[in-house]
């Protein structure tokens, strides 16, 4: 009996597990029409698919609050890295990169593929 009870909360906890999923965590369409990968779980990276920079990390996140993330973004042509946050919004995320402190960023929105 406590086998089957065992092996009915392992089936139950897997079925869970993407559900259970960040909603930023998955595959975006970025705004110069590539993919970028987002995965993880309390650390999130970034990761290009597609396009000329395919297999690049572009960023790491972490939550920030209710669908808000910080962390850094690199933009993969120049190799630099910024302050950067992500705010989700339904299946859109804007993504900002910014520098000395917030005075200068750089915005644009990512759809959820």
């Amino acid at each position: 009996m406590l086998r089957t009870t065992g092996l009915a909360l392992a089936a139950i906890a897997f079925m869970a597990g993407p559900a259970l999923a960040d909603p930023i965590e998955g595959n975006w369409k970025t705004a110069s029409g590539s993919t970028a990968a987002i995965s993880g779980g309390g650390s999130f990276t970034i990761t290009l698919k597609s396009g000329k920079f395919a297999g690049k990390t572009i960023g790491s996140l972490k939550p920030s609050g209710s669908n808000k993330y910080a962390g850094s973004i690199t933009d993969p042509e120049t190799d630099k890295t910024y302050s950067g946050k992500a705010t989700l919004s339904g299946t859109s995320l804007k993504m900002s990169g910014c520098v000395l402190g917030g005075l200068f960023c750089k915005s644009q929105t990512w759809t959820k593929l």
